[in-house]
């Protein structure tokens, strides 16, 4: 039996990592095979690119900072994800297709069919079975960073232009199997209000799943 794609996204200071690694948990308590992954990362050359697209002093042009996305998501696909699916696992990924729509096609403005054909390309036609978009406006999202004392990479210095732009990509996202949360709730809402629709939506195929108090 083929696993499940679940995605975490949203904006800077959104809480998706948090919530990836608390959906992970949860499954895992159900007796489920968990993989836990992050783009851009996963492989040896997906970490390389991840370095080289977030470094300031690289500076990479948008452009390169988009195929250094898509080499990693490719590398990691084929060697990481399409593995694990193909196994039974499943894996929840903080951050996937939805991410390049939002930072290189609304937030750095390049042609959306060309990006969007190149990721086809990077992805073998791979796409989520849920994708969860946690929701936050850009002043919570900083103000959350700022006070968890997250050093800032390349991306996250870039311009309020840019990240306004990203956020409301997010925001407008829709799509048969996205969902959205609340970001501004309380990270425990959050979480039960996703495991919640995990479990709606990836039940019958895992009826193991079950909405538990949080």
């Amino acid at each position: 039996m083929r696993g499940a794609f679940i995605v975490v996204e949203g904006p800077e200071g959104a809480g998706k990592t948090t919530l990836a690694t608390g959906l992970a948990r949860r499954l895992r308590d159900a007796g489920l095979a968990v993989r836990e992954v992050r783009e851009p990362g996963g492989t040896p050359l997906a970490e390389a690119a991840r370095r080289a697209a977030l470094d300031p002093v690289l500076a990479a042009t948008p452009v390169a900072e988009l195929f250094l996305m898509l080499a990693a998501r490719a590398d990691h696909v084929s060697k990481v994800i399409a593995p694990a699916l193909a196994a039974g696992d499943i894996i929840v990924s903080d951050r996937f297709e939805l991410s390049t729509e939002a930072y290189q096609i609304a937030g750095r403005q390049l042609p959306r069919d060309a990006v969007l054909e190149a990721n086809r390309i990077a992805t073998g036609g791979l796409t989520p079975d849920l994708t969860l978009v946690v929701d936050v406006p850009v002043d919570v999202g900083i103000a959350r960073q700022r006070n968890a004392g997250k050093a800032a990479d390349r991306i996250e210095r870039d311009g309020r232009g840019l990240h306004e732009r990203v956020a409301r990509a997010f925001e407008r996202a829709m799509g048969p199997s996205l969902v959205h949360l609340d970001g501004t709730r309380r990270p425990e809402d959050v979480e039960q209000a996703a495991w919640r629709v995990v479990c709606e939506r990836l039940g019958e195929q895992f009826p193991r799943l079950r909405v538990q108090p949080a």
